[in-house]
């Protein structure tokens, strides 16, 4: 028996989502092609994006399409940043603690390449944005190039308050961009209602293909494009579009889905129960209605993930491993915890495949793999040479 508690990570292709993108394999032609083969790959894109567009409240025009996430958000931090000093030096960019990976290292280059200021304003315990730390950042702000932040957080699920950090930005007369890849498919994400200036998604997080994301941009928002040759997408993102993967996209996009809200209560509540010593980690309202997190003390998070892969159930810890020496997520320590405490992370996350008796599996094997995790105790900090 296999459960699959892992959908942050990434969650099914949806049958619809993929007979599209099989179907629309067969199509030949470079939608950038006058020929008719090419406009019939050019329908099946502008199709996809069209779809895109309406699930996020967005004008077709603004959906950039992208190979993924990681890729919008780099265009999107590195993009803003660079148009921002055309006119003049405005190196910092204002971004939260405990931001995914591919906004901190995006803006870790830009400090160690192009001499960016990283002003990161503090979380609180739950994981919510310092929103009067945001607003003194934001108090003198002519050197200031972008705000950049999480719209929900990738590990503990916390939902940003969007609204009044886009107002307290373009108050400043700062753009603002958002990762929404967790957000996207779990709660609503309008980025017309928004205000923001730029809004990163993917695909393969809402059951369509690895591969392709987009950055939803605005019409008046400026960037710098991070690949050249063609001009393709408002001379933003050069390059052959991927018609079949758009097509699938927009069936993904289009698809909706039953709440796992309850489920994920029910499943937060037998954890609670079963492991009264657990501690459910972020917002405990305003957050992802598919995500449970938990730090279990005096467990290595990387020990209960192995035992419950071993019992058939996938979950994750949300935390990075370099060199085969556990590290501690960087989200918790955000958040206020010690290293020790943050090491006893595991991330349940539900999706559209997710069912009642994935719950139930995954609540009979966790006591057995707390158990043993916490006799085996915390894994040594250095490791162990010559052995």
């Amino acid at each position: 028996m296999s459960v699959y508690l892992d959908h942050a990570a990434t969650t099914p292709i949806l049958p619809e989502a993929l007979a599209a993108l099989t179907d629309a394999l067969g199509t030949v032609g470079n939608p950038s092609s006058i020929h008719s083969a090419g406009q019939r790959a050019k329908m099946l894109l502008e199709d996809g994006r069209a779809a895109v567009a309406r699930s996020l409240d967005a004008d077709t025009v603004e959906v950039v399409f992208t190979s993924g996430g990681t890729e919008s958000i780099n265009l999107a931090v590195k993009g803003l940043f660079w148009a921002r000093q055309r006119d003049r030096a405005r190196p910092r960019i204002v971004v939260p603690a405990g931001e995914h990976h591919a906004t901190v290292d995006t803006v870790t280059w830009l400090e160690q390449h192009e001499g960016a200021v990283v002003d990161v304003v503090p979380l609180d315990g739950q994981g919510r944005v310092d929103l009067a730390g945001l607003e003194a950042r934001l108090a003198s702000a002519d050197d200031v190039a972008l705000v950049t932040f999480l719209w929900a957080n990738n590990e503990v699920g916390t939902i940003a308050p969007v609204s009044r950090i886009v107002e307290l930005a373009h108050a400043a007369g700062v753009p603002v961009h958002s990762d929404a890849v967790a957000a996207y498919g779990q709660v609503p994400v309008s980025f017309a209602a928004s205000g923001l200036d730029a809004l990163s998604v993917s695909a393969h997080k809402i059951g369509g293909p690895v591969g392709i994301g987009a950055l939803v941009l605005g019409r008046k928002a400026t960037v710098e494009p991070l690949i050249h040759g063609g001009g393709q997408q408002r001379q933003v993102r050069s390059g052959t579009q991927d018609a079949p993967a758009a097509a699938a996209f927009g069936v993904a996009a289009s698809t909706s889905h039953a709440s796992v809200r309850a489920l994920r209560d029910r499943l937060v509540a037998g954890v609670l129960d079963a492991v009264p010593s657990a501690l459910l980690m972020g917002d405990p309202v305003d957050r992802l209605p598919g995500n449970a997190h938990f730090t279990f003390p005096g467990c290595e998070g990387d020990s209960l993930l192995f035992l419950l892969d071993a019992a058939g159930v996938a979950v994750s810890t949300g935390s990075a491993c370099q060199a085969g020496v556990p590290e501690a997520s960087h989200v918790l320590l955000a958040m206020g915890l010690s290293e020790q405490d943050a090491r006893g992370a595991l991330r349940i996350t539900l999706g559209h495949t997710s069912t009642d008796a994935d719950v139930d599996a995954f609540l009979a094997a966790l006591p057995d793999a707390v158990a043993r995790a916490g006799a085996a105790g915390m894994a040594s900090r250095e490791p162990l040479l010559g052995r």
